[in-house]
């Protein structure tokens, strides 16, 4: 008789692409009803955040898969990730929770969504009452690869500190998969390890192809009211700090001539706490005080079926990312919705934009970079990015896809 296995995800994180993630692996084991347990930990907020996640397992109606949220005491006691210290400490806490979870349900085995923060234990041979399998979302040790890279000392210190950690984290007697959504830094990790395997996971996205139905891009632009004859330029996604270069896109539109910027909408649709809300907002009136350009933004959480409306309604889809590690769900969507990016030409993000012919890679750091990049598709931009490619890359990034690669290696 073949026992059944129990399998554990463990993600206390609730913003980006963290829901989507679990929401995938639900509906692929719930669709195909199988026989092992599924047991989902996160955080009790996630419950709150996401509550459509939860309500999907219900809807399966199977006794094999729940949702558990950790106690709120130990949620509370959480450290912070505001400085490398408490990150460095939250990181150890995390792992004690993961050890404790899958000791009180009895998991045989334990993904661990985002592998990053398990670095450290892992390499110090913390052990854990079951095997363990995970998603690494950040190298960078590989990143001289690639033909735009230029390599600081800082980063160079970065990289072989990096290096080092990982190989001793692939000793791990009880690491057993290692998936990567850098499908170039695979051939690196197998060489570092030899009982680890290190597979290329898929970047998942999911386009309801009806979405557009529903939700017409058209009524979406009279409801917005985004004037006529002008280019519709999204950024989209949570705007914490600087990192997703919108205050550098800001800075570029003033750059540009009045008859260059009186084309452009910019849309900035995502989340955003209150000061960063405020500092946003006094910058785009700054920039409205001496350019004609259009400026609408959407500070709230928006569903998935909205999303795909937007993607549907931009002409250029915009991923400015600043310096940003590993890949970004940004360029799928992009994809999906055969939208071109004006796009960081840093890291993965950057090499995944020249190979696929996604769009436009600049140095997203320098303002002025960003300008000649909007003026480029503002007056050529019939030439920038494939169709056929585009299609391509997103067929490649299913979120059935993903979940099965998943599923096979756990």
């Amino acid at each position: 008789m073949i026992k059944k296995r129990n399998l554990m995800l463990f993600d206390l994180s609730i913003l980006g692409h963290h829901a989507a993630y679990i929401k995938y692996l639900i509906q692929y084991w719930g669709d195909r009803q199988l026989a092992d347990r599924l047991d989902v930990v996160v955080s009790p907020m996630f419950l709150e955040k996401h509550a459509d996640v939860v309500e999907l397992v219900n809807e399966y109606n199977q006794n094999n898969i729940q949702v558990v949220a950790i106690a709120a005491a130990e949620d509370a006691a959480l450290k912070s990730r505001n400085s490398k210290l408490k990150r460095t400490w939250r990181n150890f806490q995390e792992w004690q929770l993961l050890c404790r979870y899958a000791k009180f349900l009895n998991a045989s085995e334990c993904l661990i969504m985002y592998l990053d923060t398990c670095q450290i234990p892992l390499a110090l041979g913390f052990k854990s009452p079951c095997k363990v399998s995970g998603i690494y979302f950040k190298p960078t040790f590989h990143y001289s690869d690639f033909s735009s890279y230029v390599p600081s000392r800082k980063s160079f210190l970065q990289q072989y500190r990096e290096k080092t950690v990982i190989a001793r984290m692939l000793k791990h007697p009880q690491l057993k998969t290692l998936f990567c959504l850098d499908p170039f830094v695979i051939k690196h990790l197998a060489r570092l390890n030899s009982h680890v395997a290190a597979v290329h996971l898929p970047d998942p996205v999911q386009v309801d192809r009806h979405v557009s139905e529903i939700i017409q891009p058209e009524l979406l632009k009279t409801k917005l009211s985004i004037d006529a004859n002008r280019q519709i330029f999204l950024l989209f996604g949570s705007f914490e700090a600087e990192r997703k270069g919108v205050y550098q896109t800001l800075e570029a539109i003033s750059q540009l001539p009045s008859n260059l910027s009186g084309q452009i909408c910019l849309l900035i649709v995502g989340n955003a706490y209150p000061p960063e809300q405020a500092a946003i907002q006094s910058q785009i009136k700054r920039v409205q005080q001496s350019q004609p350009v259009q400026i609408l933004t959407q500070f709230e959480y928006i569903s998935e079926d909205t999303v795909q409306a937007y993607f549907q309604l931009a002409d250029v889809i915009l991923a400015p990312y600043q310096r940003h590690i590993g890949m970004s769900g940004i360029l799928l969507l992009a994809a999906a919705a055969q939208k071109p990016v004006l796009s960081s030409n840093y890291g993965l993000m950057g090499e995944m934009v020249k190979r696929y012919q996604l769009g436009l890679g600049v140095d997203s750091t320098i303002p002025s970079e960003i300008a000649q990049g909007l003026t480029q598709f503002l007056t050529d931009a019939a030439t920038l990015g494939d169709r056929i490619s585009m299609k391509q890359f997103a067929e490649q990034n299913t979120a059935e896809e993903y979940a099965k690669v998943i599923f096979q290696h756990v």
